[in-house]
């Protein structure tokens, strides 16, 4: 069962608050003496509770200037942490004990604070992001250009827009509209340098706009709705668990990018009219990845501020994908949303 080492500092007259909290949510903890009048206790605790224990802690002692908890990832722990379900440790508040159902689903997942801290640093509008993001959407766009899969997959998997679209999920799904905002603007700036760097492509290489990588991403089908639903919710279900990076970003990548690049292509050679097209695939890329995402951060059993609030906000963006998905529909049904019709755009044939 993976744990964690949660070692806190605070001054020793609230240690007996302390010792009535730890039992709640560890089973291992030692107290030591540390310089400056305060004590130590480091804990182990199973994976599952950190996010409890963190969430207690903060309520009982962030008013206290010197308090600090940190948590760091334990790869081993002799003798091992075993839990079943007649030895879990129950919530102070809990009114039953978990379900089968939650108690599979939320048993791995890091704590918020845990997600909040892998996410922080990509939210930053530096000039390193912003080069990541131009060199992601030149590869891709050069990969799609000479139909080499394997190329646009090494765009991916510099994930440059993972940060902040995770963000964006995870600030719907807790409430947290300082984050939202961070998150939303970071991936409004990536993707228009990803739409710039495949202008650049687009301007200065020589490009067949009919080669198939490039017109796939101007088509979209029931199946690319799909894909990305499903690219949203193992990406978050990866990336919830503390998966590697470049896992979840291949995941995220795969829905995001390369229509992104092609949508610079296509403006590049003067196919306004194509590129809108790519750019749709992108809107509905995006809607479904927050969708999916919402929704698997809820499954994994991160608690939100206010259910009402992100109820609200997962109905909206639902309604969104509704809409999109009946446009996409409409296109079918009138021949726009077919390779044929780009192919006559793009040789001017209307």
């Amino acid at each position: 069962m993976p744990a964690r080492l949660v070692e806190i500092f605070l001054p020793e007259a609230e240690v007996t608050q302390l010792e009535e909290i730890l039992p709640r949510h560890c089973r291992r903890y030692w107290r030591e003496t540390v310089p400056g009048g305060q004590e130590k206790y480091s804990c182990i605790v199973q994976q599952r509770y950190a996010e409890r224990l963190l969430n207690e802690l903060e309520a009982a002692f962030e008013s206290m200037p010197t308090f600090t908890a940190y948590v760091a990832q334990l790869e081993a722990v002799l003798p091992p942490v075993e839990e079943t379900a007649e030895t879990e440790l129950l919530g102070p508040n809990a009114l039953r004990p978990p379900t089968a159902i939650e108690r599979f689903f939320s048993r791995e997942r890091i704590s918020t604070d845990e997600l909040y801290d892998d996410i922080e640093e990509s939210l930053h509008i530096t000039p390193s992001y912003l080069l990541t993001v131009i060199l992601s959407s030149i590869i891709a766009a050069l990969g799609m250009r000479s139909g080499q899969t394997a190329v646009v997959i090494g765009a991916m998997i510099i994930a440059p827009l993972l940060g902040p679209t995770m963000g964006v999920a995870l600030a719907a799904t807790v409430g947290n509209w300082n984050l939202g905002r961070k998150a939303a603007g970071t991936l409004l700036v990536g993707a228009l340098f990803a739409v710039l760097g495949g202008i650049l492509v687009g301007h200065f290489v020589v490009i067949d706009p009919l080669v198939s990588e490039l017109q796939n991403r101007t088509v979209v089908q029931p199946a690319d709705i799909a894909l990305a639903l499903a690219c949203g919710a193992a990406g978050v279900l990866a990336f919830s668990r503390g998966a590697s990076l470049t896992l979840v970003g291949v995941m995220i990548a795969v829905a995001l990018v390369p229509p992104l690049a092609a949508t610079g292509i296509f403006l590049g050679v003067d196919q306004p009219v194509v590129a809108a097209s790519a750019l749709f695939l992108f809107a509905i890329n995006l809607v479904c990845v927050n969708v999916a995402g919402i929704v698997m951060f809820l499954v994994q059993g991160l608690p939100p501020k206010n259910w009402r609030i992100t109820s609200g906000i997962l109905a909206v963006w639902v309604f969104i994908l509704m809409l999109l998905a009946s446009m996409m529909a409409g296109r079918l049904v009138f021949g726009l949303g077919a390779l044929e019709t780009g192919r006559r755009y793009i040789m001017g044939g209307g």
